[in-house]
């Protein structure tokens, strides 16, 4: 149900032209404007038209935010809450967001495009599940009694890293937001976090709900602005003891470089990638093309571990490459707020731009063009779905993260060259794997250099899965244990025993 004190024209609420009520920075508990009074707007990609005016943070806001996430971490009583305390707490948030779940799914389709029914099955139905997840992890992580030589008594707290800074991406917004805030909030940490300037909208509607839950003050602070100044300054920041980010390879070895100029910081990174999907000779077509094509279109192909190199075995080859290309021409574009709607459009101009310069790219250096590569025509940043076959290896296509609609398909004849081209990449964060033999299945996965490999699907997330990428997809993992652990030191304690007492 639409919630009435979040958006004025309720009446509109399945039009384009619905306004949300939310546009300021939440900064120590409170709804404030940005220090210098700047605000920028954020655009609707469908329309091409403004949604409306957001507050802009700017340095100052940055470090107003710092000094709330260190007041409430040092002196609050989040950290000296118990496991269960905050648990109960994310575990209401979780509930809020289930509550309010048609109102932040319609928020999402509205500021980034995508399709309402994607929004509700992926962004906000995964978000549920995230906040859940780490509610209860809250009260099970510990540490270790060790039996240390000497007359000793040795054990290890786990404690939270402290205030952490996070940076989520415009493609998944809601869904990153809460990848990011559940483990830290769940581990005790305080956190600033800066949305992507093309999509803060639901960010902001969760801060609402955070704060309607009963946070205390200054535990979660939320501000809407641009990289190269507010993001920047955050995570050289000081006051800040980790960053967490998610978006551009190129972005996050400059997160590397400057995080800890100013004393050093942990840091962990979820970037981009090249995934080579591979399709054995053995793999049902059908089927096949029908995982290929939602490994790849999918959120528009807005996504850091879509399939974007099709290998497909030489004897199925031009069979599946004619079949993909018909498949993809099928997708309905439009409005990402009505339910026909298979594909919306790319997050802005500059993407659609960049996509198109790839597609051209592609033309000219021999791909052969099956569907789409045309320009699109009218209102909306959207990009046609295009696939491409003859692709080699040495092409632009094949080598360099595209993040739109634009499929690949190369072939391959030998399963060990194939682990071989798949793995020639500087990026590792996802691959998959069809195929009916369970010893190949083993064969090519152990050999791949992913974080995730799927076989005989794709895309699948879930809170539980650690998810992150080798060489440059990132550094560390979200989600499971292991998403935790980015948010916690280990502290060892070590005491000496009395004479005479038992070990």
């Amino acid at each position: 149900m639409l919630a009435r004190s979040s958006f004025r024209n309720s009446k509109r609420f399945f039009g384009t032209r619905m306004v949300p009520k939310q546009t300021q920075l939440f900064i120590g508990g409170e709804w404030v404007n940005s220090a210098n009074g700047d605000t920028f707007e954020t655009i609707n990609p469908y329309t091409e038209e403004p949604i409306t005016s957001v507050q802009r943070a700017s340095v100052d806001d940055v470090d107003r935010a710092v000094d709330a996430a260190r007041k409430a971490f040092d002196h609050g009583p989040w950290r000296r809450m118990s496991g269960t305390e905050r648990g109960d707490l994310l575990f209401k948030l979780a509930e809020l967001i289930k509550k309010n779940g048609e109102e932040l799914a319609h928020l999402e389709a509205l500021d980034n495009g995508k399709p309402i029914t994607l929004a509700k099955i992926v962004d906000v139905s995964n978000s549920y599940q995230t906040y859940k997840y780490y509610a209860g992890f809250a009260n099970k992580f510990v540490g270790d009694t060790i039996p240390a030589p000497g007359n000793f008594h040795a054990y290890t707290r786990k404690e939270p890293v402290g205030v952490a800074a996070q940076i989520i991406p415009w493609n998944v917004p809601m869904l990153m937001q809460a990848w990011k805030l559940a483990p830290a909030l769940a581990a005790g940490c305080t956190v600033v976090m800066k949305t992507a300037e093309q999509t803060p909208l639901s960010a902001l509607r969760v801060g609402e709900l955070i704060k309607e839950a009963g946070f205390p003050d200054g535990v979660v602070n939320i501000l809407s602005g641009f990289g190269e100044d507010a993001g920047a300054h955050l995570v050289r920041h000081p006051g800040v003891d980790k960053v967490a980010f998610t978006g551009s390879t190129e972005v996050g070895l400059d997160i590397m470089r400057n995080s800890s100029t100013l004393g050093l910081k942990r840091v962990t990174l979820e970037l981009g990638g090249k995934s080579p999907f591979i399709i054995c000779e053995d793999a049902n077509i059908e089927e096949s093309i029908q995982q290929a094509n939602f490994a790849l279109f999918f959120n528009s192909g807005q996504v850091c571990v879509a399939a974007s190199r099709l290998f497909v075995h030489e004897k199925i080859y031009d069979e599946f490459a004619e079949k993909s290309a018909k498949l993809a021409s099928k997708a309905v574009l439009g409005n990402g707020l009505d339910p026909n709607t298979t594909q919306g459009p790319q997050i802005s101009k500059e993407q659609q731009d960049k996509i198109w310069g790839y597609i051209q790219k592609g033309k000219q250096e021999g791909a052969s063009c099956l569907t789409g590569g045309e320009e699109y025509e009218g209102k909306g940043f959207f990009v046609k779905p295009t696939v491409f076959a003859d692709v080699q290896d040495d092409m632009t296509i094949a080598k360099e993260e595209i993040f739109g609609p634009v499929m690949q398909i190369l072939k391959f004849s030998d399963y060990d060259d194939v682990i071989k081209r798949a793995n020639n990449t500087d990026y590792g964060l996802g691959a998959g794997v069809i195929t009916n033999d369970i010893g190949r299945a083993f064969h090519l996965t152990n050999g791949l250099r992913a974080g995730t490999v799927f076989v005989n699907c794709y895309d699948i997330f879930d809170p539980t899965l650690p998810f992150g990428g080798y060489k440059n997809s990132g550094l560390g993992r979200e989600n499971g244990l292991e998403g935790l652990e980015n948010y916690l030191e280990t502290k060892t304690v070590i005491m000496s025993r009395p004479e005479g007492s038992l070990p």
